[in-house]
Protein backbone atom coordinates (compact mmCIF):
# COMPACT_ATOMS: atom_id res chain seq x y z
CA UNK A 1 0.00 0.00 0.00
CA UNK A 2 1.37 3.38 -1.00
CA UNK A 3 1.22 6.59 1.01
CA UNK A 4 -1.23 8.06 -1.49
CA UNK A 5 -3.66 5.23 -0.76
CA UNK A 6 -3.24 5.64 3.01
CA UNK A 7 -3.91 9.38 2.71
CA UNK A 8 -7.04 8.80 0.63
CA UNK A 9 -8.36 6.21 3.11
CA UNK A 10 -7.79 8.60 6.02
CA UNK A 11 -9.53 11.46 4.18
CA UNK A 12 -12.43 9.22 3.25
CA UNK A 13 -12.78 7.99 6.84
CA UNK A 14 -12.80 11.52 8.24
CA UNK A 15 -15.32 12.57 5.60
CA UNK A 16 -17.64 9.71 6.60
CA UNK A 17 -17.29 10.58 10.29
CA UNK A 18 -18.07 14.23 9.57
CA UNK A 19 -21.11 13.28 7.53
CA UNK A 20 -22.34 10.94 10.26
CA UNK A 21 -21.92 13.58 12.98
CA UNK A 22 -23.73 16.16 10.86
CA UNK A 23 -26.67 13.82 10.33
CA UNK A 24 -26.85 12.92 14.03
CA UNK A 25 -26.80 16.62 14.90
CA UNK A 26 -29.69 17.31 12.50
CA UNK A 27 -31.79 14.49 13.95
CA UNK A 28 -31.14 15.59 17.53
CA UNK A 29 -32.06 19.19 16.73
CA UNK A 30 -35.41 18.04 15.27
CA UNK A 31 -36.16 15.47 17.96
CA UNK A 32 -38.76 17.62 19.81
CA UNK A 33 -40.71 18.07 16.55
CA UNK A 34 -40.53 14.34 15.88
CA UNK A 35 -41.86 13.55 19.37
CA UNK A 36 -44.75 16.00 19.00
CA UNK A 37 -45.63 14.55 15.60
CA UNK A 38 -45.54 11.01 17.00
CA UNK A 39 -47.86 12.00 19.87
CA UNK A 40 -50.26 13.59 17.40
CA UNK A 41 -50.26 10.42 15.27
CA UNK A 42 -50.97 8.28 18.33
CA UNK A 43 -53.78 10.64 19.35
CA UNK A 44 -55.36 10.48 15.91
CA UNK A 45 -55.08 6.69 15.81
CA UNK A 46 -56.74 6.37 19.21
CA UNK A 47 -59.72 8.37 17.98
CA UNK A 48 -58.83 11.61 19.70
CA UNK A 49 -59.65 10.28 23.18
CA UNK A 50 -56.09 10.72 24.47
CA UNK A 51 -55.97 14.44 25.31
CA UNK A 52 -52.62 15.97 26.06
CA UNK A 53 -51.82 19.21 27.86
CA UNK A 54 -51.88 21.11 24.55
CA UNK A 55 -55.51 20.12 23.91
CA UNK A 56 -56.66 21.16 27.38
CA UNK A 57 -55.04 24.58 27.14
CA UNK A 58 -56.49 25.11 23.66
CA UNK A 59 -60.02 24.26 24.81
CA UNK A 60 -59.68 26.55 27.84
CA UNK A 61 -58.57 29.42 25.59
CA UNK A 62 -61.44 28.85 23.12
CA UNK A 63 -64.19 31.38 24.01
CA UNK A 64 -66.76 29.48 21.96
CA UNK A 65 -66.63 26.47 24.24
CA UNK A 66 -67.13 28.46 27.46
CA UNK A 67 -70.57 28.45 29.00
CA UNK A 68 -71.82 25.55 26.90
CA UNK A 69 -72.46 23.49 30.02
CA UNK A 70 -74.80 24.81 32.76
CA UNK A 71 -72.17 24.32 35.46
CA UNK A 72 -69.83 26.66 33.59
CA UNK A 73 -72.17 29.65 33.67
CA UNK A 74 -71.11 32.70 35.67
CA UNK A 75 -72.48 33.17 39.18
CA UNK A 76 -74.24 36.46 38.30
CA UNK A 77 -76.33 34.85 35.56
CA UNK A 78 -77.77 32.11 37.81
CA UNK A 79 -79.70 34.26 40.25
CA UNK A 80 -81.45 36.32 37.61
CA UNK A 81 -84.25 35.00 35.55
Amino acid sequence: MKWDDVTLVILAAFGCVTLLLTQVSEVLSRLPQIIRAWRQVRQELSGGTDTGPRDRSASAADPGRRGSHPSEEPEAGRGEG
